[in-house]
């Protein structure tokens, strides 16, 4: 009995040991539970942006506190502001003067990237200094309560001369992809204003020396004394291509969704470019949205174009009081001896400096209306070969020494 007592227990240790059963082993490939998961590898953090480097842009009508400034004298100026204006630069001569239609144009109204250069460089050693035009008249209420501009003090460097630069049809045309110019502003990696476009073998080229705008950033870096309160130029727009290479503009026709969302994209891409330029020392003025001839248009014609300026330039750049008018037509016909409606229009809508184009930096503030008019003067083909032009503008350099007649159309000369 006792026996079989003992081997009924034996019996049921031997069938509690079969169920438990014994732990298999693990598997060959199998991660050992006593290992520590292995550690995940963190992403590497993205490159940061490049810090734009401080930019300052002081207030020339305020004389620095006891007349110095870093070691400079600064003097009080009352004479004339001179006044030049360019329109986009040329980078490849081979493409801008290949003898096709467009050639004598280009050759009349442009100078090369290495002929802007070379007038950066003079009027830098002849002694002026940048000045933004904005600075230049202010709007003061008189004794009769009535406002008007006036023309302001300009505290300088002691020996110095005031230098306005202006620049037409900042926009890029199409015209100009095909005939030599750069295509667009762009930042690059070192958050700097660079060129893009492509050289005449169809190579895409990043640069700052085929633009005229990076042309003179570059210089001022170089030069810092020239552009002692921070000042670099004035862009002139129009809108109807777009604005500083980028195409925001609506078309009269054909405007489909692809193309707005399109221009979407453009006008979000060219906002950075705005930002840059505003914050390194560079304004805009309004050159009307389709660069029509202001002294022959009806007030309905004008109020129309200048409405989508305002609606497809002026919401991307801000307001500016600098109206430049296209070919130097003068609103109304003639807004010296007058104050017509387009120009009351205009004046109403806030411009207040209005620029033509002359022989001489001349200015004028007008009597009956808060207004300043002034020309400008223009460097390009036509002046450069100009042997009375050669004169006038020897107080900023001499024509012989700027143009580059090896890369030029074979045209007249007047000073050989």
């Amino acid at each position: 009995m006792r026996r079989a007592i003992s081997l009924f227990f034996a019996l049921l240790l031997l069938l509690s040991l079969a169920a438990c059963g014994s732990a298999p082993a693990p598997a060959a490939d199998a991660p050992s539970q006593t290992e520590e998961p292995p550690a995940e590898v963190p992403e590497a953090p993205p490159e940061p942006e490049p810090e734009p480097e401080p930019y300052t842009i002081l207030d020339p009508t305020v004389q620095p506190e006891g007349g110095v400034r870093d070691g400079v004298t600064y003097v009080a100026y009352d004479g004339v502001v001179e006044h030049l204006f360019f329109h986009p630069v040329v980078a490849y001569p081979e493409l801008a003067f290949d003898g096709d239609y467009k050639s004598d144009g280009i050759d009349d109204w442009m100078v090369t990237a290495g002929e802007y250069l070379k007038i950066l460089q003079s009027v830098y050693d002849k002694g002026y200094v940048l000045v933004d035009i904005a600075d230049c008249w202010s709007e003061q209420t008189g004794e009769d309560g009535q406002t008007r501009m006036v023309k302001n003090t300009l505290y300088l460097p002691e020996g110095k001369k005031p230098l306005i630069l202006s620049y037409d049809d900042v926009n890029y045309y199409e015209y100009m992809l095909e005939n030599g110019f750069t295509y667009k502003l762009i930042i690059g990696e070192d958050g700097k204003l660079w060129s893009w476009g492509l050289d005449p073998q169809g190579n895409e080229v990043v640069s700052r020396d085929l633009d005229a705008v990076t042309i003179l950033d570059k210089f001022v870096e170089e030069h810092p004394d020239f552009s002692p309160f921070g000042a670099k130029g004035c862009l002139s727009l129009t809108g109807y291509e777009g604005i500083l290479g980028y195409r925001t503009q609506t078309d009269r026709e054909n405007w489909t969704t692809e193309r707005e969302a399109n221009r979407q994209k453009e006008i979000e891409a060219v906002k950075p470019i705005v930002a840059e330029l505003k914050r390194t020392g560079w304004t805009f003025g309004s050159h009307t949205w389709g660069h029509i001839s202001l002294n022959t248009r009806t007030v309905d014609v004008v109020t129309a174009d200048m409405q989508k300026w305002f609606d497809e330039v002026g919401s991307l750049v801000g307001e500016t009081p600098v109206l430049f008018y296209p070919f130097g037509g003068r609103l109304d016909g003639d807004d010296v001896q007058q104050s017509g409606p387009a120009f009351r229009w205009m004046q109403q809508h806030g411009f207040r400096i209005f620029c033509s184009v002359g022989i001489d930096s001349w200015s004028k503030c007008k009597s009956d209306i808060s207004a300043v008019i002034c020309d400008r003067l223009h460097p390009d083909g036509t002046t450069l070969r100009s042997a009375k032009a050669r004169e006038r503008y020897m107080k900023f350099y001499d024509a012989k020494d700027i143009i580059d007649l090896s890369v030029r159309p074979q045209r007249e000369v007047g000073w050989q």
